[in-house]
């Protein structure tokens, strides 16, 4: 698989990245054993990038992970982990926590459950709003500093708080959602990143499945599954939603590929400095998806799938409305 590279001295990875968060029951029930096989599928594919959170599963996502490499060289994949909020024992949000000790504390968890000695990309999930971001940041710093994390990351802030946290210590990658049906970091953020020279890891690249061809109108999001409470998903918006992609798979067909490798392969064509993440929890859908990275988009299939699914025509909001205040940009 061709690489990439995020940010200015940052890593160098594989086109696709793998985001593990499904795999630890944000849609529902998940399989171990396929979870742990997709890992060894995508990692034999030739990817590199594996994200997760310290917070996926409360833990279970960095636990699954340490299963799933153990026994494999470590410069062989580049580990991205998203730190600061905090969860209840039923698994509800609690809010968040940049505080410097706070972030040295999560570490060293995070270490010990992926059993590393370093973590490659370490970002805020958020920004604490009772928290300056300097002290944040800085905090990673220090982390860098002594070894104990490679490069500094950020998830899901403006471009105002980008520049705030550059000038403390280089960024090498914003991680934020970006599809077809997302594009609010168009405007200034992606401009913002590329001015200072910092990637994009783009999360949510098949609209939590709503793009992927495989979702419909009368499916509905089981028990355990965060979309039941997404707008986007809800009755009156998900079959706009789904006219869209409708039309997008026929483009897709004319093209001889799937709508999810139609709408993967748009975000990585938006530029060589934006990996996509691939959130693939069964190795059918990871394979589904791989040919992407090889998905060469002429002017003529994008002005298609401009066409078929332009700007701003999604409707609902990516998050449910008590998390929307707390994203650095809107939909």
């Amino acid at each position: 698989m061709r690489t990439r590279t995020l940010g200015n001295g940052g890593p160098n990875v594989a086109t696709l990245g793998l985001g593990a968060m499904a795999m630890s029951g944000a849609y529902g029930p998940s399989d171990r054993a396929e979870s742990v096989a997709t890992v060894h599928a995508a990692l034999d594919a030739g990817v590199t990038l594996i994200d997760t959170g310290d917070f996926y599963g409360t833990g279970h996502n960095e636990l699954l992970l340490a299963e799933a490499l153990r026994g494999r060289r470590r410069e062989e994949y580049t580990l991205s982990v998203k730190f600061g909020v905090l969860m209840a024992p039923d698994g509800r949000f609690a809010g968040q926590d940049g505080r410097p000790e706070a972030v040295r504390n999560f570490l060293a968890h995070t270490l010990t459950r992926l059993g590393t000695d370093h973590v490659d990309i370490y970002r805020p999930a958020r920004a604490d709003p009772n928290v300056p971001f300097e002290e944040t940041v800085g905090a990673v710093k220090e982390l860098i500093d002594a070894g104990h994390v490679r490069h500094l990351g950020l998830s899901e802030v403006d471009a105002a708080t980008v520049r705030r946290a550059h000038a403390v210590h280089p960024v090498v990658d914003l991680q934020i959602e970006y599809s077809l049906l997302s594009r609010a970091v168009e405007p200034e953020v992606l401009p913002t990143l590329r001015e200072l020279g910092i990637g994009m890891t783009a999360y949510g690249v098949l609209g939590r499945g709503l793009i992927s061809g495989h979702w419909s109108a009368g499916h509905s999001a089981g028990p355990g599954d965060a979309r039941a409470h997404v707008p986007r998903f809800a009755e009156g918006n998900v079959e706009h939603n789904l006219a869209l992609v409708e039309a997008l798979r026929a483009v897709a067909t004319a093209k001889g590929c799937t709508v999810a490798q139609l709408a993967i392969a748009w975000v990585a064509s938006r530029g060589e400095d934006i990996v996509p993440l691939v959130g693939a929890r069964s190795r059918e859908r990871l394979t589904e998806a791989l040919p992407a990275a090889e998905l060469t988009l002429t002017p003529d299939d994008l002005a298609a799938i401009e066409q078929a699914v332009p700007r701003g025509t999604a409707r609902g909001d990516r998050y449910p409305s008590a998390f929307m205040a707390g994203l650095g940009v809107g939909n």
